[in-house]
């Protein structure tokens, strides 16, 4: 159909029959006058409709599929968020019981040794290539921390508050190669300083050169005036060795710290000392004596050559059958010499 001035007019007529049908038929409602009509159209073009549908569905199941993909990308999407919460949720579960496992094995030191505490958590380590070793702790000056006070956790002595913050402190820890502190040894009551070395144990000098000292005995910190910088009592570590005495003034010791310092989470800050010295009562209990097993060697007499377990005295009556025979020769001998 060409575009002429008489279809442009028809055009416009049927859009305007459109429109008023349309009016009619929202105005009538359920008994609009053009219903039966459209029920006629319906039955008419019905059948086209369908067999258009059916021929263009797989169309249309393709463009559904496409939009559902893109639902089930989502849907996939939010599934791995939820599985990913769900692992974060297991990893932060077992995280906090080893945060309340540390933290109950520190109050049960505290306790041991009455000491008072403020819990924090290491929250920055400091560089431990050619610097120094530290950590940052999430207490500071709001929270009652001052300078020079014990950091210990549930093993040992972790070291002491150098710098405060009105939030962060920062803490020396004890195995620093500037770091000292005073010792007590078990038992005997020897008095030394020990020293940080890295990753290496503690260097300990003993200021007695004569004393007497083994591997495997332990220290505590001496404690100091007004317990600052250090509390006494508190676990050091035990003896891994012991140089020769050489008739010196003091006498040097090697000792592995309770406290893994690459390793820190939990620790508490001594705010109050102890009333008394604790001396050796927070050391951890030492472990038992494994029982050296003994063994039993019963001795069997070994069988002779021919199967017979009593070989030696096989021989012998041998050799008595050979004298028995050798004398009764004799006296057969002695009787003959003897008849006429």
């Amino acid at each position: 159909m060409r575009d002429t001035k008489e279809s442009r007019l028809l055009l416009v007529l049927l859009i305007a029959i459109a429109f008023a049908l349309i009016t009619v038929d929202i105005r009538g409602g359920r008994n609009s006058p053009v219903d039966g009509a459209r029920q006629a159209a319906a039955a008419v073009f019905g059948p086209v409709e369908d067999g258009l549908s059916s021929a263009v569905d797989p169309v249309g199941n393709a463009i559904s599929a496409v939009r559902d993909s893109g639902n089930r990308h989502s849907r996939l999407a939010e599934l791995e968020k939820e599985n990913a919460a769900l692992k974060a949720k297991l990893g932060s579960d077992d995280r906090t019981r080893s945060r309340l496992g540390q933290l109950d094995r520190m109050l049960k030191l505290a306790g041991e040794g009455q000491y008072g505490i403020k819990g924090a958590q290491v929250i920055a380590i400091g560089s431990a290539q050619g610097f120094s070793w530290t950590i940052t702790i999430d207490v500071g000056a709001n929270d009652g921390i001052k300078r020079d006070m014990t950091v210990l956790n549930g093993d040992g002595l972790v070291g002491r508050v150098t710098t405060v913050g009105p939030d962060t402190s920062t803490v020396l820890l004890a195995n620093d190669p500037d770091f000292t502190v005073g010792t007590r040894l078990e038992g005997s009551d020897e008095l030394g300083f020990a020293s940080g070395q890295g990753d290496r144990p503690l260097r300990v000098e003993l200021l007695n050169g004569k004393a007497e000292v083994k591997k495997g005995d332990r220290l505590v910190t001496f404690g100091s005036e007004s317990d600052k910088p250090f509390v006494p009592g508190v676990p050091v570590g035990v003896v891994s060795r012991v140089d020769p005495s050489g008739g010196g003034l003091t006498r040097t010791l090697y000792v592995t710290p309770y406290v893994g310092f690459t390793k820190l989470d939990v620790v508490g800050v001594v705010v109050q000392g102890p009333k008394k010295d604790p001396r050796d009562e927070v050391l951890p209990a030492k472990p038992k004596p494994v029982p050296t097993p003994t063994v039993t060697v019963t001795v069997t007499p070994s069988a002779d050559a021919n199967g017979n377990g009593n070989g030696g005295n096989s021989g012998s009556e041998d050799r008595s059958r050979n004298d028995s025979s050798q004398n009764s020769s004799q006296n057969d001998s002695s009787q003959n010499d003897q008849q006429p």
